[in-house]
């Protein structure tokens, strides 16, 4: 059983947020959390391949409104259920608490990091006075997830210090064009961090293969226009060598059904994920004109045009490597890694990346009184742990 799954057990936490759950198998990889665990109340976003997952256990908390989807963030408000009957309770069992699940977009990609913590942080203010809280600038507030970026990011300069302006550059851009300020009475404090713990620097959270200089060529940026190394060119020409098929012209190309298989290889299915989209673009697919309907403006959401591999299109190795290309400017390396390795050029496990991107954070009306640190000093997944990120946890409560 991972260290995951046993602090789960051992914890009994009132509220757990997960991150990159897959909806096709969410039944089967967390039944365990109803049925063994007691979390019989639960909400998962509602779009995406991989999604934030938030589960409470209703003996113990009351859904007081629902759930807020954003852009990659879910926010929840609860009521604490008191045991018995006619209980006082404490201050925090007469409050509302408001938990933000985030997953925050990967890659060169901080101002939308921005605006998304902006606008999650600002739900929660939203919701409190929907609520008729007394002080809604002052919620019971808890904004926990993968922040996809360290403590020089904007989403995290954002969220501990109240505000951002145009003059803070990631990735060498601005993050916004306007200064976005929290509607809060403060900024919210980091949890690993909180000064009444008297506790040391937080452990990394993300502790993968470290591929960057083994991935970007030497002389381009990581995140500011990359290119392919020429180790990986040659690994991905390899590959592409072995699911190529000789064409009615007698040269060896990757054909609808050679893509296939590849995109099975790597994703199980044929249809999802980011390789199958630039694939079927590099193959000739092309969104279709807007109906007439459309450019009159009929009622009602559009749906995007379904992407699929044209019958008779060639992925040509130009167009093979450009889809690596375009996966690496997202900041897709260990995607990339794992490609690579089910395609039969894994990458060596010499050196060790570590960040942490996984944070806690409160707002000023709750006080950190615990945290939990999970470690590791080998790359992950592995035995132990399940994913490339590990679980942090906190115990709050009101001062």
């Amino acid at each position: 059983m991972s260290n995951c799954r046993l602090n789960m057990y051992d914890i009994g936490a009132d509220v757990v947020c997960l991150q990159e759950v897959s909806p096709k198998s969410f039944e089967e990889d967390f039944a365990f959390m109803r049925d063994e665990l007691g979390y019989d109340g639960h909400e998962m976003f509602k779009k995406g391949r991989f999604r934030p997952a938030t589960f409470w256990k209703t003996s113990k908390l009351e859904l007081l409104d629902k759930p807020k989807h954003g852009d990659r963030t879910l926010l929840t408000a609860f009521k604490k259920v008191e045991e018995g009957q006619g209980g006082g309770g404490g201050d925090d069992f007469h409050r509302n608490w408001h938990v933000l699940n985030c997953h925050l977009q990967a890659g060169p990609q901080g101002g939308r990091r921005v605006r998304q913590i902006h606008d999650g942080v600002d739900g929660a203010f939203k919701l409190a006075k929907k609520l008729k809280e007394n002080d809604p600038a002052n919620p019971l507030l808890v904004a926990c997830g993968d922040f996809n970026g360290g403590s020089e990011c904007g989403a995290v300069r954002y969220v501990e210090e109240g505000s951002i302006g145009p003059e803070f550059l990631e990735d060498g851009t601005s993050v916004t064009s306007k200064e976005k300020k929290m509607r809060l009475s403060s900024a919210l404090t980091d949890a690993a961090s909180a000064p009444e713990l008297e506790r040391g620097p937080a452990p990394a959270t993300l502790v993968v293969k470290e591929l960057i200089s083994i991935m970007v060529e030497e002389g381009s940026g990581a995140y500011e226009e990359p290119r392919l190394s020429q180790d990986i060119r040659q690994r991905l020409s390899r590959i592409y060598a072995r699911y190529a098929t000789q064409n009615r012209d007698g040269e060896m190309v990757m054909g609808r059904e050679d893509v296939e298989r590849w995109l099975i290889a790597i994703n199980g299915q044929v249809g999802r994920g980011s390789e199958f989209r630039t694939a079927a673009k590099q193959m000739g697919w092309k969104e279709p004109p807007a109906s007439e309907s459309d450019s009159q403006g009929g009622n009602g959401p559009k749906e995007k045009p379904r992407i699929t591999l044209p019958n008779e299109g060639i992925l040509s190795l130009d167009g093979f490597l450009h889809v690596y290309e375009f996966e690496l400017r997202g900041g897709k390396f260990w995607g990339i890694n794992y490609d690579l390795g089910v395609l039969g050029e894994p990458l060596s496990n010499d050196g060790v990346f570590k960040a942490r991107y996984d944070r806690m954070y409160c707002s000023a009306a709750l006080q950190t009184k615990a945290v939990l640190d999970t470690v590791s000093n080998v790359p992950c997944p592995n035995e132990h742990e399940p994913s490339d990120h590990l679980p942090v946890g906190a115990l709050f409560e009101c001062p």
